[in-house]
């Protein structure tokens, strides 16, 4: 464990410490590197089956004692940044309610294992929440994956797609009205109180232009609509404006897309099935 830590820049005595906060970048590098080096393709999935929620500290325990599933959902979309500020989540309020994992100023590409984790758990925590086995009624992940797409369906349900352009979770119709367990409204204002303390205690870190313009192409690729125009659009900005604000760090578009493709067709499976499950 120790050589897998040291290569991306974590100690022992970081990972023990609970109230140790470690970056989103060094999770991402941690997990990938950790997957690797123990031959578990499927480390994120595992460890969102066996994670105890409660570490998720505070943001688990303002939803847990939230009214209503929806309520809960509201409350990790807000507060998710106090547990991880590369990942936002973004709750869309309706009938089929639905959370969109969006990523922050870290590179999109770079990860699979958190981001399988991060779905996995969610899904885990409202089920927990609400004491029902809630399947959803669709997932949606941005990167490929060529096997074992059995294991996620029989958690998730079989309307799963990979290599798609967003990484999403569309939960049950009328969900978001469930009463939770232990639903605690003084618990709940309470917590409240403390997350918004915690939350502008932190900084807003959007990062650089460039890891927002690989994230979007990232999402657009599959569907053949990365060019410098969508991205600008997906953007709110001109083309003109994306190429001018890139010059300022030193990169063009052209070279940005270049080399978002080679890292990905270095990973991508070799397979031309990438839905198929081996």
């Amino acid at each position: 464990m120790e050589p897998v830590l040291t290569r991306v820049g974590l100690t022992v005595e970081q990972i023990d410490d609970p109230e140790q906060r470690i970056d989103a970048r060094r999770q991402i590098a941690f997990l990938e590197t950790a997957a690797k080096a123990l031959n578990d393709v499927f480390l994120g999935f595992n460890l969102a089956q066996e994670f105890d929620c409660r570490d998720l500290g505070l943001l688990y325990y303002v939803m847990a004692s939230s009214d209503t599933l929806g309520d809960a959902l509201k409350r990790a979309s807000r507060y998710s940044r106090i547990t991880n500020e590369g990942i936002v989540l973004e709750y869309l309020e309706a009938h089929e309610p639905m959370v969109r994992l969006i990523y922050a100023g870290i590179p999109r590409h770079a990860d699979r294992q958190q981001i399988e984790f991060c779905i996995l758990a969610m899904v885990r925590v409202c089920r927990l929440l609400s004491g029902r086995q809630l399947l959803p009624k669709h997932v949606s992940i941005i990167h490929a994956r060529s096997k074992g797409i059995s294991r996620f369906a029989h958690f998730l349900g079989k309307n799963i797609k990979f290599n798609s352009g967003a990484d999403e979770v569309a939960f049950p119709a009328g969900c978001g009205e469930w009463a939770l367990t232990n639903a605690d409204p003084h618990l709940n204002k309470i917590l409240l109180k403390v997350c918004e303390e915690s939350l502008n205690a932190r900084k807003t870190n959007s990062g650089a232009l460039r890891v927002a313009v690989e994230n979007t192409i990232a999402a657009l690729l599959p569907h053949g609509q990365a060019h410098a125009h969508a991205v600008a659009t997906k953007l709110g900005m001109s083309e003109r404006t994306l190429s001018r604000r890139l010059a300022t760090e030193g990169v063009t578009f052209m070279k940005v897309l270049q080399q978002l493709k080679a890292i990905l067709a270095s990973r991508s499976p070799r397979s031309t099935h990438p839905q198929r499950d081996h």
